[in-house]
């Protein structure tokens, strides 16, 4: 189902050139990126799937911190790291990606968190994005940082 925006709050758009081999060169200059396959580990370049991965992860940690305020929780210090993979798959297009979050926040227990992880799912615009598309996964960790600080102190 797609679901109309009803009001823009914010409109950009990236020019590409060239591929996978090629440039990225937002509208306003401030992103301006040599691309290069992902095999290929060209100095000063990136791909797709990390330009991917790193905005599923900012746009994520601020629908986080958006559920977690709900709940009087602060969420500033969360950790997400965004995994996505590019494979193939048995469609008629052959190409498809995946992807992974992994959410760790200071001071809480992943049996904790994974309900806000849920909730934050269902308001961020990337996971809205790729509902029903491609295959994503939620997984909340123990935050480590917490645990060494308190073996450090024992």
């Amino acid at each position: 189902m797609t679901v109309p925006l009803t009001r823009t709050l914010y409109r950009t758009t990236a020019h590409a050139a060239g591929g996978r081999t090629g440039s990225v060169l937002s509208d306003d200059g401030r992103l301006d990126v040599r691309l290069a396959p992902p095999r290929k580990k060209t100095p000063g370049t990136t791909n797709p799937e990390q330009l991917f991965a790193a905005g599923f992860a900012a746009c994520f940690t601020s629908a986080l911190a958006e559920v977690a305020a709900e709940f009087g929780a602060d969420a500033s210090a969360a950790r997400v790291a965004c995994e996505v993979r590019l494979g193939t798959t048995d469609t008629p297009a052959g190409y498809g990606l995946a992807v992974g979050l992994t959410v760790s926040l200071a001071g809480w227990k992943a049996a904790d968190l994974l309900p806000l992880l849920h909730r934050a799912d269902a308001v961020c615009p990337y996971s809205q994005a790729v509902r029903g598309n491609i295959e994503l996964s939620l997984r909340a960790v123990d935050d480590t940082a917490a645990d060494t600080a308190a073996d450090a102190g024992a």
